[in-house]
């Protein structure tokens, strides 16, 4: 009965007690513990890059589940653009073990979707996954307490400067926060600009700390070729 009643691993279809059977598991793009706990790019030595130093944005930290890499590519596109819901747990639980009781916010919001878009879709991927998040650290989510009020181009097709002017002014938050601290979950953090701009929303609304969680985040050679194409 055991057997027959078995899950099968998502990525190799082996039989297995969880979703990603070990071998797929421990084969995932996991993200270095040596990255920059602003922006979650790779770092030899500090905690803190350059960049995030001399141009620090409006969330103080980051927190990922892995690089945005074969297959949690895959897996990020087959939720998103394929609809299958099943994978959202998967990849919540993904990010929720990089989370220590440290790290737990006041509320977690997810990264909102434009309506044009949800209607478009009809589900919303970044939603998804952080009711998963919040079931598992019992944080509380705070579906409803900002908008998304311009359906802005993708950032992927974009040039590359014109991707912070492009976000601008695309979030409303009429929540008040005042004192409490926030965490943004979404699936992809690429440039970090669209949960930059989210960020100084939720500032302007009283949080003293916001925080990015993401399941994936896509490292330097990704983004020298976004950076190339663009």
């Amino acid at each position: 009965m055991h057997v027959l009643f078995a899950k099968r691993c998502l990525l190799c279809g082996s039989v297995s007690e969880r979703d990603l059977c070990p071998p797929c598991h421990d084969s995932l793009p996991h993200l270095s513990s040596h990255h920059c706990m602003v922006c979650a790019l790779p770092l030899a030595t500090a905690s803190v890059c350059g960049a995030c130093l001399a141009n620090p944005p409006a969330f103080e930290r980051s927190i990922a589940a892995a690089s945005y890499a074969f297959p949690i590519d895959a897996l990020l596109h087959s939720l998103k653009y394929e609809a299958k819901l099943a994978l959202a747990p998967v990849l919540a639980d993904l990010l929720t073990v990089r989370i220590s009781p440290a790290d737990l916010p006041d509320f977690i919001l997810a990264m909102p979707l434009h309506p044009a878009k949800l209607r478009e879709r009809g589900f919303h991927q970044a939603l998804e996954i952080a009711r998963g998040v919040s079931k598992t650290t019992g944080v509380e989510l705070l579906p409803l307490a900002c908008r998304r009020v311009r359906d802005t181009r993708s950032q992927t097709g974009l040039p590359w400067k014109e991707r912070e002017k492009n976000i601008r002014g695309a979030f409303t938050c009429e929540a008040d926060l005042s004192g409490r601290r926030i965490a943004i979950v979404d699936d992809v953090m690429t440039t970090g600009a669209t949960l930059n701009e989210l960020a100084k929303v939720l500032r302007e609304r009283g949080a003293c700390n916001v925080s990015a969680w993401v399941v994936a985040r896509t490292l330097p050679d990704r983004l020298a070729q976004a950076h190339s194409e663009s």
